[in-house]
Parts: structure tokens; sequence; C-alpha cells
């Protein structure tokens, strides 16, 4: 197998040579070039674990050409963007590389610090070689769609509890549920196992409906032992194009003596774009029978605006691409500021998640968000550790 390299494309012979010195200092090999399209003449195949270091600013193939020929190969390079121009260009390259699909390391504008480029090499590839050898140990889980509709039947699916605090107070307001597989033989799967084969074979609508059952019971035991805990779900576009599920929850909810204003759906935006007319009908009826509605993963659709204006939403979730960069991206800041503010606007309770440290929670106070969810608070807990959990605190 032949081994990974460093990939440098700058029309600065200077520049090629000095970062080719840089890359020299590491594990890997480098290889340099000052036009793309000798780059692309010359490099065919790209093996596991290269990387790329794309000046954006060439002639002839510019940094945005090289990218989009580079979506189209297999097994591309994952890049470190450098540009010479204003932070705006340097941003929207780093979307555009997102929006292909392309692993980016990170950017960074010139001039350089080799310093800084040479501990981002070296880490990068660390982080590769743990990653190679994860992917070797899950290599073995083959999930087909019979096996999910099997283990939902058999109740192979468990739920762990996210808690969810309020930023001002740190008091618990709820948790997010979110389904994990205890495999019979693989033990714990997470979703990105078998979430998208649910989706894609029509199993998703069963594996909610098992969720919100859970839910449903697991409140119940809350209940019992003094615990009033609101509970977030995500539902999924199949869901909400079943006309009889504002039905089928009202009759569930009051069966088990529950208020359903405990219970918040989360739709995403995707989802909503599925069926629009339909989905607009189960979520006015489903407010109507006392369910709160959130819309999840907000920012990253492209209607973002005119889903709040249509669905009678009682909360926003923003993003946790956004709050990961809260004190890293100018933009990123602005979107998120500018979100906590709509949903104020509009008398919505606003939702950080993956906040991940003290700085970004310390950073959503100061700007007045309402809610925050994410490692730095808790990691999703079983419902035993949950309630251990709350009894520390």
């Amino acid at each position: 197998m032949s081994k990974a390299r460093v990939y440098i494309l700058d029309d600065e012979p200077d520049m090629v040579e000095l970062l080719s010195e840089v890359v020299s200092t590491t594990s890997l090999d480098s290889l340099g070039f000052t036009q793309g399209k000798v780059f692309f003449e010359q490099v065919e195949v790209f093996t596991n674990g290269s990387i790329l270091i794309l000046d954006l600013n060439m002639p002839e193939m510019d940094g945005i050409e090289v990218m989009r020929r580079l979506a189209g190969a297999s097994n591309p390079p994952a890049l470190i963007l450098v540009s010479g121009h204003d932070a705006g260009v340097l941003h929207s390259a780093e979307k555009l590389c997102e929006a292909h699909k392309l692993e980016l390391i990170t950017s960074l504008s010139k001039p350089l610090s080799l310093d800084e480029l040479r501990t981002i090499l070296n880490q990068y590839i660390n982080r590769t070689l743990v990653n190679d050898q994860e992917q070797v140990n899950s290599s073995n889980i083959n999930i087909t769609p019979l096996q999910i509709k099997q283990a939902i039947t058999n109740e192979e699916f468990i739920l762990h509890y996210q808690p969810q605090v309020a930023v001002a107070t740190g008091m618990l307001t709820g948790v997010e549920a979110l389904v994990r597989w205890q495999h019979p033989v693989h033990g714990l799967i997470y979703p990105n196992h078998f979430v998208a084969m649910a989706e894609k074979n029509n199993l998703i609508g069963m594996l909610t409906q098992w969720v919100i059952k859970e839910v449903v019971s697991q409140e119940r035991q809350w209940q019992k032992k003094g615990l009033t805990i609101t509970v977030s779900v995500n539902i999924s576009a199949e869901n909400i194009t079943s006309l009889a599920l504002p039905e089928q929850l009202s009759t569930l909810l009051e069966d088990n003596q529950l208020d359903p204003t405990h219970l918040i759906l989360e739709i995403t935006e995707s989802a909503l774009m599925a069926e629009l007319v339909t989905s607009l009908d189960i979520l006015t009826r489903l407010r109507l029978k006392g369910l709160h509605l959130s819309i999840d993963d907000f920012g990253t659709g492209f209607s973002s605006l005119s889903q709040l204006h249509r669905v009678p939403f009682t909360e926003l979730k923003i993003d946790r691409s956004f709050i990961s960069e809260l004190n890293t991206d100018e933009v990123a800041r602005a979107i998120v500021k500018t979100c906590i503010v709509l949903g104020h606007e509009l008398n919505m309770k606003v939702v950080a998640e993956g906040v991940e440290d003290k700085a970004i929670l310390e950073q959503l106070r100061v700007m007045g968000c309402d809610v925050a969810q994410g490692y730095f608070i808790s990691r999703p807990l079983t419902a035993d550790n949950f309630v251990d959990w709350l009894k520390a605190r």
C-alpha cells in the first residue's frame, strides 16, 4: 500500500520549497506543484491520509476550481486552505469545502506561521492513526434493514438522556432522548450506524414510535418518583406526514396521564420540506393538543425564516456547527446572536446544542441564550445514571 503524503499547491516556487521543509519535519513526504493543471495531470490517485496544502489565489486554475475537481475524485486528500485575501473569502471557501463534502483540516491566512502549520500537520497525522484503528474495530458491523426491524421488535434499542440546563442559572430544564442499539453481539451501537438505513428502508417511523412509547413510559416512572421532566424527541419526515400522529400521541399521553406540554417534538428543516402542506396540517394539530415543537439544526437549511413564519414552533435549536465556533469565528458568533434575538422576538425558547466548554457557555450567557446542552454539561446518560447525576447536582 502506498504511503500517504502531503501535496503542496502554490503558485510561488519559494513558498512550495518552504512548505516542503516544514513537511519534512513530520512523518510524511511532500510533493509540490505551482499549477493546478499539472497537479491533476501527475496525481491521479490519492492514498488514505493524504493532505493537500492549497493556496486559493493562483492564476489559471485557482483553489476554488481545484476543490471542484477534487469533489469528483475518489478518496480526495484532506485540505489545509491558505489565502492572502481577507477573512471573508477564506470563510466562504471553508463553507464551499464542506458543501463539496471534502475534509477540511483548517484554513490559514498569509503570512503563515510555520510552527503553527507543523503542529497542525502532526496533530492531524496522529488523529488519523487513531481514527483508522477505530474504523478497523468497527468494520465487522454489517447491519441490514431486517436486523433493524427485528431489533425494534425484540426491544434491543435503549434510550439515553442528555440533560438541558438554563444558561442563566444552571438549573435543569429538560432532557433530549437519544436512541442507542444494545446489539447482542456488537454491544452499544450509535445512531450513525443505523438511522440512515432505517430512513432509507421506511423503518424510521416504526423506530420513532418505539422511542415515543419508551419516553412516555420513562416519564411515568420519573413522575412516580416526584420528578417532572420535559423530554425532547426527534421525529422524522415520515412521522410528520402521518395524519394519524396527533390523535395517536394525544391518546397515548391521556392514557398515561401525562401533561402534553412536557413532550417536545424536534423536527429538522429538511424533514419539513418533504410534504410541506401535510406537515403544516399535522404540526398545527399537535400544537392544538398541547405538545411543543422545536425546529432542530436551525440555520443549516435553505428556508429557515419561511419555516418559522409557517409553523407554530415553541423552541429554536441552534445547530452545533455554529455553537462550536462561537468563540473562534466572527461569522458564527454573529449568526448565534441573531438566532437568539430572532427566537426571542418570536416568543420562542432558544436552545444551544453542542456546548463543550465553559467559555462557550459563558458567551451564551452574555448573549441571553435560554438553554444549553452538550458534553460540558453532561454526556447522554441512561435513565438511572441521569437520576444519579441530578441528585449529585
